[in-house]
């Protein structure tokens, strides 16, 4: 005979609570943050949004 289906979203979470670690998937593991490069902006950037008043923004 085989285990019912969890009839609500708390006996499925228990349920999943009960696996043994074997059966358990193991996440990979997380890189370590890189650095950013700085951000800059410059004139030509800069100039893309000039007249952004003029839209009433």
């Amino acid at each position: 005979m085989g285990t019912p289906e969890p009839s609500s979203l708390a006996e499925l979470i228990a349920d999943c609570a009960e696996l043994p670690d074997g059966l358990r998937p193991t996440a990979p593991a997380v890189p370590e943050p890189r650095s950013a490069a700085p951000w800059r902006v410059d004139d030509r950037c800069a100039a893309q949004v000039a007249d952004l008043e003029e839209y009433g923004s």
